[in-house]
């Protein structure tokens, strides 16, 4: 039987739904009915059905025409209009979906195997950035390409992306060997994959290391490996520097011992006036990759990233567990805001800035307004079909050590302008005076070595100039 539809948007991507319904002779659905906001639509007949009134009406119009479903094709409508439209359906106990976004709208019509449930990437608020895929085609074409941290959530999803272009050889590198395993596995199924190698190494074991990278002679390093939970790294201060700091260390001497073209380090926006020991190893490995490139031909760059939605240990997979567990969903301050981009923007946005990179640049996603955690987690839990604070709790629980408020992307001091990307911004991020990337290292590795936390923030507040961490016996720069 089929199931009884109303479409929200009757402009072009509804109508092209409605007319692919139309043309299928064994869809599932049977269009009753559109709603819209235009006034002049009002009443009137679109693709042969009756539009039964504005958005808001959706209860009233999904019980006067008996609607089994609703799909919402409003593909340019901004976070709250989705918001309020999944908040209608969940009230009105009706299932709903979602068209592509207006990118897959332009390139040619909507199919009805291109409608899905909704994503919480149709809540950011934005579109998803598209990226030169040509381009990026052109420069990889026969290239040897190698990715540490490979098996980690963002390292693997390079490692898909790449595994598009035609590429000669794909190297996976990591020290974990079950997650290099699922992600070689993943990507040998993948009818397109170049070959691939997988390479179990620790990136703190330079001379390993360097004897890979040498081997392996790739053109172009993406350098994914680091501890990014910022709790952890607090209660660990000694692992952020052996891992982030000497381990990125490790990865561009070898890079640029054995010629490697480009290489480009993963940062994050917790690197900008940090209040942590993650957010400042972080801080110090873009010094580090800034001052190799001022010699040498190794072209080394940053790529500087907000929150990325679905990559482990994220926020959103954890309020995902804890929304279908029955809650409650914990959120550390009502206040609290942060920057959201999807794991394939994430992942684009690392292989675009690696050839349009001159080196030593920091490069950014332009990832729209900040959104409020607390109000991603009611997003979240009516996207489920739950209603916030009635079936699903939220509880306020505070900030975590090392945790801000709000984020930024751009630090005091640097200067940013256009790239050749027009969602991407290019920033010049100075290196602090008299900065001595092997002496730093070498300093911050013996400090790690005698796992002495106090001399380590007090070490890192005193080499960043906007570190807002307490440090003791850290006098002079970046102190609070």
């Amino acid at each position: 039987m089929q199931r009884r539809l109303i479409i929200v948007g009757a402009g072009e991507a509804g109508r092209m739904l409605a007319a692919e319904i139309a043309a299928s002779g064994e869809s599932v659905w049977k269009l009753v009915g559109f709603l819209d906001d235009d006034p002049a639509l009002g009443g009137a007949m679109v693709s042969g059905v009756p539009v039964l009134g504005p958005c808001d009406a959706l209860a009233e119009a999904v019980a006067a025409v008996r609607a089994d479903e609703v799909v919402i094709a409003v593909p340019s409508a901004g976070r709250e209009f989705v918001r309020r439209m999944i908040a209608l359906c969940r009230d009105a106990g009706v299932p709903f979906k979602i068209v592509p976004g207006l990118l897959e709208i332009i390139r040619g019509s909507v199919r009805l195997e291109q409608i899905r449930d909704a994503h919480p990437e149709d809540l950011l608020g934005r579109q998803s950035v598209e990226f030169d895929e040509r381009a990026i085609a052109d420069a990889l074409d026969g290239r040897t390409v190698l990715v540490t941290g490979a098996g980690g959530s963002i390292g693997s999803e390079i490692c898909r992306q790449l595994a598009r272009f035609p590429l000669e050889r794909l190297v996976l590198l990591g020290r974990g060997e079950n997650p290099i395993f699922e992600i070689e596995n993943d990507l040998r199924l993948r009818s397109t994959t170049p070959a691939v190698e997988s390479v179990i190494c620790d990136i703190r074991d330079v001379d390993a290391l360097t004897r890979h990278v040498c081997r392996i002679r790739p053109e172009f390093v993406y350098h994914a490996a680091a501890h990014k939970h910022v709790h952890y790294m607090e209660a660990h201060p000694d692992e952020a520097i052996k891992n982030n700091i000497v381990g990125t260390w490790n990865v561009v001497a070898a890079a640029r011992a054995c010629g490697v073209e480009r290489l480009v380090m993963l940062s994050t926006d917790k690197a900008v006036s940090p209040r942590g020991v993650m957010g400042a190893s972080k801080r110090v490995a873009e010094y580090l990759v800034r001052a190799a490139s001022a010699d040498g031909p190794t072209r080394c760059i940053t790529v500087r990233f907000g929150n990325v939605l679905a990559s482990r240990g994220s926020v959103v997979p954890l309020f995902i567990r804890q929304i279908r567990a029955g809650g409650p969903v914990t959120v550390s301050d009502e206040r609290a805001t942060r920057f959201f981009m999807s794991i394939r923007e994430a992942c684009m946005l690392v292989v675009q800035a690696s050839i349009m990179g001159d080196g030593g640049e920091v490069f950014i996603l332009r990832m729209g307004e900040p959104i409020r955690i607390v109000e991603l987690a009611r997003d979240l839990i009516a996207l489920h079909g739950y209603r916030p604070d009635v079936d699903v709790p939220i509880r306020i629980v505070g900030l975590r050590p090392g945790e801000k408020l709000h984020e930024d992307l751009v630090a005091p001091g640097e200067v940013t302008e256009p790239s050749q990307h027009e969602a991407i911004v290019r920033a010049h991020a100075p290196l602090p005076d008299g900065f001595d990337a092997a002496r730093v290292v070498r300093e911050l590795g013996e400090l790690a070595g005698r796992a002495d936390g106090d001399a380590i923030r007090a070490y890192l507040a005193r080499l960043i100039p906007d570190a807002c961490f307490d440090a003791a016996g850290a006098p002079g720069r970046g102190t609070t």
